[in-house]
């Protein structure tokens, strides 16, 4: 039985999940059992995302990554993207996604050299998807910050305006009891992120 884990992931609390949805049923199309769904809101710059890590706790020996683009599971830097699939591949699994070509069963089928060459290629091509993706990220940023210094110029930005929703999330969990891990992984946000909100609230609530 082939099995698969699939990996859905946005950036920001607004974007919608929607249409990532036509993955789980395109991955059960192709014969697979799908063993888990992960949904995450969270940057994939980010090394810290709670349902990517609980991913990979989870992965069994011969399980497939199955995610929409090799973007949805990474925009780091190199170094960190490579550590991030090493880590996939040391549970036993694999990457299955589109745009990166799958040479694993071919490479499964060979021995000697030939092994070694189908492999190498895999590596390279997964390299210069993850390369090309947080090329992608690193560009998107940079137009982001000459629009804002456009904006500035001109007397038009106003800033970026705060994650209300996440951070209504935070105040309340903390107010549950619930501790700065604890909350963090069930706001789908770092824990530094859950300090500052909170010690703003609380230097608020004392004033």
């Amino acid at each position: 039985m082939k099995v698969a884990r699939i990996y859905l992931r946005v950036s920001t609390e607004t974007q919608d999940l929607t249409r990532q949805a036509a993955v789980e049923v395109a991955t059960r199309a192709a014969g697979y059992y799908i063993a888990g769904v992960y949904r995450e809101k969270a940057s994939g710059a980010r090394t810290d995302r709670p349902e990517l890590l609980r991913m990979i706790a989870d992965l069994q020996p011969g399980d497939v990554v199955v995610a929409e683009k090799i973007d949805r599971i990474s925009r780091l830097p190199l170094v960190e993207a490579e550590r991030l699939v090493a880590s996939i591949r040391e549970k036993g699994a694999r990457l299955a996604v589109p745009g990166v070509i799958d040479l694993s069963e071919l490479a499964d089928a060979t021995d000697g050299i030939a092994k070694i060459v189908i492999e190498s290629v895999q590596d390279m091509l997964l390299k210069l998807a993850l390369q090309m993706a947080r090329d992608e990220y690193e560009t998107r940023r940079q137009r982001q910050r000459e629009g804002i210094e456009i904006a500035k110029e001109n007397g038009k930005y106003r800033g970026r305006a705060a994650d209300t929703i996440t951070h209504e999330r935070i105040i309340a969990l903390k107010k549950a009891g619930h501790s700065i891990r604890r909350t963090a992984d069930l706001a789908g946000c770092s824990k530094s992120q859950v300090k500052r909100v909170w010690s703003l609230f609380v230097r608020g609530a004392c004033r």
